[in-house]
């Protein structure tokens, strides 16, 4: 089996498809998708490109077919700094800016804060958390999450299913299996189990001193993202889970 069809092997079977629903997804022959995956056939650009958006497959990781198959790399990384990148700065900085006064922030699929608000700011100042920190590295320092957080368990448990749901979805990735892994560990998080609950969404109370803040987040990502630095990215938008929780932020 050739480079190009180990890869669309794996991602055909993380993705839970047989040869036969790609080839039907495709619309091509269930015998193509079976000789491209043992090199009897080679694909075109086209193809693989037609295949990675079947498969749901991230752009970084379309790369890595397209350059296993002999092709150039479709998709380029850039840095948030550069000129062509303004209108992307732009649009987070008034995202951020008019979330305000509940928190927002925007981190990178490994969990590095690129941005925060106000609100956020000083929300995760009490967690002792800065623009630049790994919420990885943090989360995974069990003693003193458990210390911010009141409902620690239930968070931390749902926080273990999404960094193992996230990897998933990018194809594995180590930093956040190590992470699954190492909250997999903490008895608190590995004895949670979730209840029926009247709750539509869980939330996470922070706690410092006398303030406790249940707050309740969405997630959104750049459509049409082109860049792997755009892809890479999800805005945390955060909201109060009651109303004194607003009227404390807003106190704020």
């Amino acid at each position: 089996m050739n480079s190009f069809g180990q890869h669309l092997k794996t991602w055909r079977g993380t993705r839970h498809m047989s040869q036969l629903q790609l080839a039907v997804e495709a619309e091509v022959s269930s015998r193509h998708i079976s000789f491209l995956e043992t090199g009897r056939a080679q694909p075109s650009r086209e193809m693989i490109l037609h295949l990675c958006a079947i498969l749901n497959i991230p752009p970084e990781r379309a790369n890595d077919l397209l350059e296993a198959a002999g092709f150039v790399a479709q998709y380029r990384r850039s840095s948030l700094s550069e000129g062509h990148m303004a209108s992307v700065q732009q649009a987070m900085a008034l995202l951020l800016e008019k979330h305000d006064p509940y928190p927002a922030l925007v981190m990178d699929r490994l969990w590095r804060l690129v941005s925060l608000n106000k609100s956020a700011t000083k929300l995760l100042d009490v967690a002792g958390l800065r623009e630049g920190d790994s919420l990885l590295d943090w989360t995974t320092d069990t003693d003193v999450a458990a210390q911010v957080i009141e409902n620690w368990a239930e968070v931390g448990y749902h926080t273990l299913i999404r960094l193992r749901t996230e990897s998933r979805a990018l194809g594995g990735l180590p930093e956040l299996d190590r992470a699954a892994d190492h909250l997999a560990q903490d008895p608190v998080i590995a004895g949670f189990r979730p209840t029926p609950s009247l709750s539509p969404v869980i939330t996470t109370i922070y706690r410092a001193g006398d303030l406790r803040l249940p707050l309740m987040s969405t997630y959104a990502n750049f459509g049409g993202a082109e860049d792997l630095a755009i892809s890479d990215l999800k805005i945390e938008l955060m909201f109060p889970a009651t109303p004194e929780a607003a009227a404390l932020l807003k106190s704020l």
